[in-house]
């Protein structure tokens, strides 16, 4: 943690809201959960000892994995505050970064900006959660719309280290710069992209997951050989190398025509390869092979890099206590 932590606060206490309060407590930092939702006293007691059950048996299961200690869960769980709406004002005027995690409605969205701009001060980073609706939609139901973004986190967000960064063309490069050093100071791994449907995960998921659901429709393997073939083929593998980096290592010219086979004898509008596959084709930008494709490896040491991926692969087989010397 930094010499001198921020003031972090969640705007919404729901289970976004509480999973960024972990993160955050997790690592060091003292987090305010807040309510923006008027209640009546009862209600909003109800509500805080939810959010704390919450909070206590994620931590709880996480002990008793091994990953902490019940102290150190204690100490992590002392560290969040939950703030009722009555007491909302002074604890989001204190913040200097604020994660809004209320309902997925553009009316909810937009009332809470609105007492976002209102309350906050005035240099606060302002970051939407939201997975659905886009920066650009949000920026103007802020004041100060260059100070706000998206950061879409994936659940469970106190384990998963990735961060969708996602601005608007008006976001200061300022302001990703100082969230995007916040969220790696706490041991997160942030990723920029534009303010486009899906982001990266959510879209690349969508397909595999609708394909998957697809193959188990069609009769072609059951849910848990499926599951079996994504756990320790697709998703080991693409836990060593990633996807472009893939394309690259194989051969882009072999994504082209597996692509093409399959858009023969399954959905062409599902498998039909997108045009830059076939642009970087037709220039003999095949990848690793051909010495430049995503990537350019015409200064890389080929010799090495496959070593490493080598190394990345053994390290995963490793991990999901698959690895078998020889005999």
């Amino acid at each position: 943690m930094s010499a001198a932590p921020l003031a972090i606060a969640a705007a919404g206490a729901g289970r976004m809201g509480r999973g960024i309060a972990l993160a955050f407590a997790y690592a060091g930092y003292e987090f305010a959960l807040i309510d923006l939702k008027p209640r009546e006293a009862a209600e909003a007691e109800l509500l805080q000892r939810e959010a704390s059950e919450e909070l206590a048996a994620s931590l709880a299961s996480l002990a008793e994995l091994g990953a902490m200690t019940q102290a150190a869960a204690q100490r992590v769980l002392a560290r969040i505050r939950f703030v009722p709406e009555a007491l909302a004002a002074p604890a989001l005027a204190e913040a200097e970064v604020i994660f809004e995690s209320v309902p997925e409605t553009l009316q909810a969205k937009r009332s809470t900006f609105e007492r976002l701009s209102a309350l906050a001060r005035p240099d606060a980073i302002l970051a939407s959660t939201t997975s659905t609706i886009l920066a650009t939609q949000l920026a103007p139901f802020a004041t100060q719309p260059e100070r706000m973004l998206n950061a879409h986190w994936l659940n469970p967000a106190y384990l998963i280290p990735l961060v969708e960064l996602s601005a608007h063309p008006g976001t200061s490069p300022e302001v990703i710069s100082r969230l995007r050093a916040l969220l790696e100071d706490i041991g997160k791994i942030p990723v920029l992209c534009g303010a486009a449907p899906g982001y990266i995960v959510p879209r690349l998921q969508a397909l595999i997951m609708n394909e998957a659901a697809r193959m188990v429709e069609e009769g072609v393997a059951s849910a848990e050989e499926i599951d079996k073939a994504t756990r320790y083929g697709l998703g080991l593998r693409f836990s060593a190398i990633g996807v472009i980096e893939f394309i690259d290592y194989g051969g882009n010219d072999i994504l082209y025509y597996a692509s093409r086979y399959l858009a023969q004898h399954l959905s062409r509008e599902r498998y039909t390869a997108p045009a830059i596959v076939e642009r970087l084709m037709q220039e003999g930008k095949n990848g690793l092979k051909s010495g430049q494709g995503f990537y350019d490896y015409s200064k890389r040491d080929v010799p090495a890099y496959r070593k490493d991926v080598l190394a990345r692969t053994l390290g995963a087989l490793r991990h999901a206590g698959l690895f078998r010397p020889p005999r």
